[in-house]
């Protein structure tokens, strides 16, 4: 990874933050405006402020609003938990599946849908979600906790991981008929559509908690790239370090698997571009990472819902292939610059 010098460190951040900030800003606002029925910024004003067409007022707050405010939270908790994934097992290629919470999730809501218990009580599929993350937090604990390094958190988060996945396969294998298989299959894909107020209060408390809890060890991330031993001589304890991204990640990536599904490369892609925005230290890639993250899934979700399509793309697939270029790209430019 090339750093920039220290002396443009401070000028070339301070912008490069702002434009992030205008950029989420804007994905934002584009998310009310645009979709299968366009209105214009006035509309969107006067129903956000309780006035105008009640059916626009409607299609805004019931519909456009939870749908942007949970792309900007998933994004966000995405590129966050992927710059702090990164930092904390001085992987490069680290993102939130590492860890095994990701396919944990989607266990929770494979088991929702499998048993129909979706349809019964709408919240049971993300209440599920969430409680199949807890456990893989509880699995990936010990692991965390017993300060062997890197390696046995990726291990044991690589061995989750694949114990979730062959479960999942195993309920679309055995899935009653085909419309539940199609359902399961859809879900995994990832999607934003038909999100309500309810998704967005049941996920928005546990992503800005994990979030909290990731940025509170921006300085142990900082101190470990120097290597563990240098870390403890400053006197930071890694075992509790490892346990609070660890149990960062799994709130916020738990959460944001329980209300969209499995969208896979934007925590991934998000920290690489930028990094070669700061000087280097994994805390100043924790925020500016958590805002492309949010405009990434932004984007996607804007076009899912602007590609012409007879059945709507699916959000997980958009962003892989929004991704995997730029990942590549990224990768190229970082070959060329050693």
């Amino acid at each position: 990874m090339v750093a920039i010098p220290a002396d443009k460190v401070g000028r070339l951040r301070t912008p490069a933050v702002l434009f992030l900030l205008v950029l989420a800003a804007a994905t934002l606002a584009a998310s009310f405006v645009i979709g299968p029925a366009p209105l214009r910024p006035d509309e969107v004003f006067a129903a956000l402020n309780g006035r105008g067409d009640p059916v626009i007022a409607d299609i805004v707050t019931q519909i456009r609003a939870p749908r942007a405010l949970l792309a900007v939270l998933v994004g966000g908790v995405l590129g966050l938990t992927g710059a702090a994934l990164q930092g904390l097992l001085r992987n490069p290629l680290a993102d939130p599946t590492v860890i095994g919470v990701s396919n944990s999730a989607a266990l929770g809501a494979v088991v929702a849908l499998y048993f129909g218990l979706a349809k019964t009580a709408p919240l049971a599929l993300p209440a599920l979600a969430v409680t199949g993350a807890a456990l893989g937090l509880a699995a990936l604990a010990p692991a965390a906790r017993r300060g062997e390094g890197p390696l046995a958190l990726i291990l044991t988060g690589v061995a989750i991981s694949t114990l979730a996945g062959a479960a999942i396969s195993l309920a679309l294998n055995l899935a009653p008929n085909p419309y539940a298989v199609s359902e399961m299959a859809f879900w995994l894909l990832g999607s934003l559509t038909d999100r309500s107020l309810q998704h967005l209060a049941l996920a928005a408390p546990l992503i800005l908690a994990g979030g909290a809890l990731i940025l509170s060890c921006g300085r142990a991330l900082d101190a470990l790239a120097l290597g563990e031993d240098a870390a403890r001589s400053l006197g930071f304890d890694l075992d509790r370090v490892r346990l609070l991204v660890v149990a960062g990640a799994a709130l916020g990536v738990g959460a944001a698997v329980a209300v969209c599904g499995s969208v896979g490369f934007v925590g991934l892609v998000a920290p690489h571009l930028v990094r070669p925005f700061t000087d280097g230290r994994p805390s100043h890639a924790l925020a500016p990472s958590a805002l492309v993250g949010a405009v990434l899934l932004g984007l996607a979700d804007l076009l899912v819902r602007l590609i012409p399509t007879q059945t709507e793309l699916r959000l997980g697939v958009v962003t892989a292939f929004l991704g995997a270029p730029v990942f590549i790209a990224v990768l190229l430019r970082m070959r060329r610059l050693s």
